[in-house]
């Protein structure tokens, strides 16, 4: 009955401060006062009389009981589209998850994709890839060095900034590095796919550019000499030997006026630096030494 009396006397405009105050900390007094706000919106009929405050009352009750039926599966679709934003930010995730896998300076690691392919990774090298659907798209995506045993199935995409390499099932090297790409074919046949240039590759076949400058040569073992801890190099820039160099061993290697565009063919091993500094030094009348713990220094020798 108080709430009863204090909204007569609202309604009548004669509310004392105090009964004021208690009235508009009262919690439908916003609904209350939406209902006054909205009539005064409406320009009185001559034929309908002033409402007194038993009809209000009833309009009152009738409108919050519609409310009520209305709002009452409001929480259920709030939670229905927090399920369905929840469901699709799941699946999105699941169906777009990428598998990342990356090497560090000196490091080797053989990965085995969902099919059983087999993929070691050089140093400094990243291989990403989508587990989902992996059987009916097998594609991956390669950055550096790594050696393929590819399982048979549908065909096997292996895609670089250089070039796209693709087999069924097969053994193979990819190659890529700054301006130098290289597939090795060891098993099968692949396909390779560079700009203009398509070739395809049987067992025995290595597919190059360097520079810009496309060859072909044959490979006569059965698997690329870094699997075995040792680099190889033929007719390449002493600069992207030095480099190749940097990432087996974690050293920083400077020079001092010498040419780094002279060709280098050769090997250096990966398991001891003294002897891989001298693999690629006395071939070139160089000389090296240690300027700290991890840096070198190769000058010319003095004639």
């Amino acid at each position: 009955m108080e709430e009863d009396y204090l909204l007569k006397k609202w309604l009548n405009n004669e509310l004392t401060d105090e009964e004021k105050e208690i009235f508009q900390n009262q919690e439908d007094f916003a609904f209350n006062q939406q209902i006054i706000d909205s009539a005064k919106k409406f320009k009185a009929s001559d034929h309908v009389t002033i409402a007194d405050f038993e009809d209000f009352k009833h309009q009152y009750k009738k409108q919050a009981a519609n409310k009520s039926k209305a709002s009452w599966y409001k929480p259920f679709l709030r939670i229905a589209a927090v399920l369905v934003v929840g469901l699709g930010i799941y699946f999105s995730f699941i169906l777009n998850q990428t598998t990342n896998i990356d090497t560090q300076i000196g490091e080797s690691t053989t990965v085995m994709l969902p099919d059983n392919s087999k993929v070691t990774l050089n140093a400094l090298s990243s291989l990403t890839f989508k587990e989902k659907n992996w059987e009916e798209n097998r594609t991956l995506n390669l950055e550096g060095e790594a050696f393929f045993k590819v399982a048979k199935g549908k065909k096997f995409d292996v895609v670089t900034s250089s070039g796209t390499v693709t087999v069924v099932g097969t053994e193979f090297n990819v190659k890529n590095r700054a301006h130098y790409f290289e597939v090795q074919c060891f098993e099968g046949i692949v396909q390779v796919k560079s700009d203009t240039l398509s070739k395809r590759l049987i067992a025995g076949n290595t597919f190059k550019i360097y520079k810009n400058q496309f060859s072909q040569s044959n490979v006569s073992q059965e698997s690329p000499n870094w699997l075995r801890n040792k680099s190889s190099f033929e007719n390449i820039a002493f600069q992207d030997v030095i480099e190749e160099l940097e990432r087996q061993y974690e050293i920083t290697i400077k020079t001092n006026n010498i040419d780094l565009n002279r060709l280098f063919t050769g090997t250096f091993i990966h398991h001891d630096l003294e002897n891989a500094l001298i693999s690629i030094t006395k071939p070139m009348n160089l000389l090296y030494k240690f300027s700290t713990n991890n840096s070198v220094l190769i000058y010319e020798a003095s004639n």
